[in-house]
């Protein structure tokens, strides 16, 4: 299978203007049972109150962390949606089940796409309730924390080297987003206030292609010039999640 084969299209709506990435650390050994749990009961009654269950995934690196996405058209309804749920009965037949299994769920990113064509679609179907069978999907999201200097011309700076390098080794973006300027408008569901990011999502066939990548970049001087430019621009690290869809993510 060649490096540059990529995950198939398929049906796929609208992207959201405001998404969030947000990332549970959890009990020891209970990420399976907020799993199952969200994906009975908290999947389509999150979306009948106007937003968008993009993907539920588990960390391969971390066995006590749960990451999900989740969209909004825009901050106004993310506020009406955030309330009309967490205020209803879903939520609260559910929520000490859940709450049972968490240690930290403030770890969020409010993001938003970083230009047009950028954004994250809504995937058009997701497996039904009940299904359990697991993708060999591998989805990244590569988070680059910003250092203020070099802010305003990140974007262009990624999008004339660093989205071409990656997409050359097999590595085409599902979207690429960035830090959402707005107030945080529903404060009960804390976000990361003052972080300055951008972050690509990529998806990959399986971990072997995964590493078929890895491999690419290694051997690409385009990647070698940009990944060096890309980190003198930047706060701290890249940070790479690798995240394995879960049955029910529509994200796959």
């Amino acid at each position: 299978m060649d490096v540059l084969e990529t995950v198939p299209a398929r049906p796929q709506t609208a992207a959201d203007a405001v998404v969030e990435l947000r990332q549970y650390t959890l009990k020891p050994g209970s990420r399976d049972t907020l799993i199952d749990l969200f994906e009975r009961e908290f999947v389509e009654t999150q979306e009948a109150e106007g937003m968008s269950v993009l993907g539920q995934f588990r960390d391969l690196d971390d066995p006590e962390r749960f990451v999900w996405l989740r969209g909004f058209p825009d901050m106004t309804a993310r506020a009406r949606s955030l309330t009309a749920f967490y205020d209803g009965p879903v939520w609260a037949a559910h929520r000490d089940a859940a709450r049972a299994t968490m240690v930290d769920t403030d770890d969020v990113l409010l993001l938003r796409p970083a230009g047009p064509g950028m954004g994250l679609r809504r995937p058009g179907t997701r497996p039904p309730v009940g299904a359990a069978a697991l993708p060999p999907t591998l989805v990244t999201a590569t988070i680059c924390h910003l250092d203020a200097s070099a802010e305003d011309g990140f974007l262009a700076f990624h999008q004339r080297l660093v989205d071409p390098a990656l997409r050359a080794a097999g590595a085409p973006a599902l979207a690429t987003l960035v830090t959402e300027p707005a107030a945080n408008g529903y404060p009960r569901l804390p976000v990361r206030e003052g972080a300055r990011v951008l972050v690509r999502l990529a998806a990959f066939l399986d971990r072997a292609a995964y590493d078929r990548h890895l491999a690419a970049l290694a051997r690409s001087p385009a990647w070698r010039l940009a990944s060096a430019e890309m980190d003198a621009a930047l706060s701290r690290p890249v940070e790479t999640l690798r995240l394995a869809p879960t049955a029910r993510s529509a994200i796959r």
